[in-house]
């Protein structure tokens, strides 16, 4: 758990997968709280046990704020909010819809994982009463005391997914559109790597998002994956260049459909050949980023892409 004192932001590591590979985010206002992410429902006793070393009342947490609506972001909603009696849950529309009706998002992971390890990674998913959500259009804004939250849209990664400007760390909470940053494969450089994971991967869109969040001139930038990031500059740069790797293969794949089922392993075979020096702690997030790379080449062009 890492806290930024002057800002009352707590990193809440959520033990998902492995240590400080994805996180949830506490903020303090006088004695109140609001959470952004809530990761899974195993990772709720971290978010609990930080409530608790704080000192803050369950009944005290006013928001659940989830960037989108994938499930090592929103997946642990449901348990949270039948420990918080007065808190309500803030997402896009789009992401509201699935997590009050959240069966199929269920039924397509557990084809995908089987319902054994569903159950192990993500646990029980309720759907949510639609009477505790709040919908958030883009460049709507909601006031926290005398704190502001901003809310934009960003796409790219995902169709439903938002960024959260918070006025008094003057800091932006990304999700995944400003990429993965894990502590453990960094050096003297930022090294940040694009999430093109399926099914909403958009090339143009997630350059878009980027600059929609500097836009917002953030002195901070909260990942979910994982942690603080405060040289943003540097970290703008070192994402597009890797968005323009990613970009390059999405047209190579676009031209080499001929591949069918082969693509996506090809395709995952030339982001470790890419990012070899780092490709075995980086094992899941290149086999994903390649199923999104494959996937999205395969859209028609009248789709947007």
């Amino acid at each position: 758990m890492m806290t930024n004192q002057s800002s009352s932001v707590v990193t809440i590591d959520c033990h998902y997968l492995k240590p400080k590979f994805a996180a949830a985010f506490l903020l303090i206002h006088k004695g109140r709280a609001t959470f952004i992410e809530n990761n899974t429902t195993h990772a709720v006793p971290h978010l609990l046990n930080a409530l608790e070393k704080y000192e803050i009342q369950p009944e005290k947490v006013d928001y659940l704020i989830v960037t989108h609506a994938h499930l090592d972001h929103a997946g642990g909603t449901s348990a949270l909010l039948d420990q918080f009696k007065n808190a309500k849950v803030v997402a896009h529309p789009k992401a509201a819809k699935t997590l009050c009706s959240p069966e199929r998002l269920i039924q397509s992971a557990k084809k995908v994982y089987g319902s054994g390890p569903f159950e192990k990674l993500y646990g029980e998913i309720k759907p949510l009463p639609e009477t505790r959500v709040l919908r958030v259009n883009d460049g709507e804004s909601l006031t926290w005391g005398e704190r502001k939250f901003s809310f934009i849209y960003t796409l790219g990664h995902a169709s439903h997914h938002i960024c959260v400007h918070d006025s008094a760390t003057e800091g932006v909470f990304t999700g995944d559109a400003f990429g993965l940053y894990y502590p453990e494969i960094q050096g003297k450089d930022l090294f940040i790597l694009p999430s093109t994971s399926p099914i909403d991967y958009d090339p143009i869109e997630a350059k878009k998002s980027v600059e929609a969040i500097l836009n917002l001139h953030p002195k901070t930038l909260f990942l979910t994956h994982f942690g603080e990031v405060s040289r943003v500059q540097e970290a703008k740069n070192e994402l597009l260049k890797n968005l323009d790797i990613h970009e390059a293969l999405y047209h190579w794949a676009k031209a080499n459909l001929q591949l069918g089922d082969e693509l996506s392993k090809v395709v995952e075979n030339r982001l470790k050949n890419t990012y070899s020096n780092r490709a075995q702690f980086l094992k899941l997030d290149l086999e994903l980023n390649a199923q999104g790379i494959a996937f999205a080449a395969r859209k028609p062009v009248s789709q947007g892409l």
